[in-house]
């Protein structure tokens, strides 16, 4: 179980890397619980599509460095990776973007059930993130 979960997480974040959201899509479950770093939790995958949608047109990231645990079970997975941005439109309440580039440590907990990606929270450091863009 626990390689499994691996392998769905690292195939997640392959989609990432690659800009493949529809592929991300059909690794999270209809419901899954969308935990964004200083936000709200977002219910569902049309919330999450949408997060990601608007997520590409506001940054462009590479995920480096990725390591990737699960428990025995492969219920629970979390990752530890390198991010590697460019901010490409700015988002409100954040400093005006115009290209600036930017890479700090970031991390990922999960939770599978059915197969599927069924929670994803997110953590990086906002502050680290604004001096870097500021």
């Amino acid at each position: 179980m626990r390689e499994t979960t691996e392998a769905l997480i690292a195939a997640y974040y392959e989609a990432f890397n690659a800009k493949d959201t529809g592929a991300m899509l059909a690794l999270v479950s209809e419901d899954v619980a969308h935990h964004v770093n200083e936000g709200q939790v977002r219910t569902g995958r049309a919330l999450f599509a949408e997060f990601c949608d608007h997520m590409s047109r506001s940054y462009d990231e590479r995920l480096t460095e990725m390591v990737i645990f699960a428990t025995p079970d492969g219920s629970r997975a979390a990752a530890e990776f390198m991010v590697n941005g460019t901010y490409l439109e700015t988002d409100p309440g954040l400093p005006e973007a115009n290209g600036q580039g930017y890479r700090l440590p970031g991390g990922a907990f999960f939770n599978v059930a059915e197969g599927k990606i069924s929670r994803v929270t997110t953590y990086y450091n906002l502050a680290d993130w604004v001096a870097q863009v500021s």
